[in-house]
């Protein structure tokens, strides 16, 4: 069956949101060296353990999200090991919680925000205990 490979995450200042990702969640992002009048582009490696896909950071193209529109693409959700000591980086580093944390039952505690560049992803804590 087909794979996700590769995200894209798009950003009104790349160095922004790399520091964001860098510093939220310890990725490795890194400016890709492509071809004379290539694009700015940011490699980011988000895995660990061999777990986990990889992607880029480019420049947005269009207007950013105003807030409260419909999400038109798809949303990446971060697996972390606490989400209370996550929820807690995502605002220290400059995003912004727009859901609080909610159980998914017998699965664990799910919570969506927004990263510097009003991008929507989430972040989920596995805990089969929850109900």
């Amino acid at each position: 069956m087909p794979s996700i490979i590769h995200f894209e995450i798009h950003a009104d200042d790349i160095e922004r949101a790399a520091r964001f990702y860098r510093e939220t969640f310890g990725w490795k992002i890194e400016k890709w060296e492509g071809p004379a009048g290539a694009p700015d582009y940011y490699m980011v490696s988000a895995k660990e353990d061999g777990n986990g896909i990889d992607g880029g950071i480019m420049k947005r193209e269009s207007p950013a999200p105003q807030g409260n529109e419909a999400v038109r693409s798809f949303v990446c959700t971060v697996g972390v090991n606490s989400i209370d000591d996550y929820m807690k980086k995502i605002e220290t580093n400059g995003g912004k919680l727009t859901s609080p944390k909610m159980p998914v039952f017998d699965i664990g505690w799910l919570c969506y925000a927004e990263d510097t560049e009003k991008n929507i992803f989430g972040i989920m804590q596995n805990d089969a205990m929850v109900k």
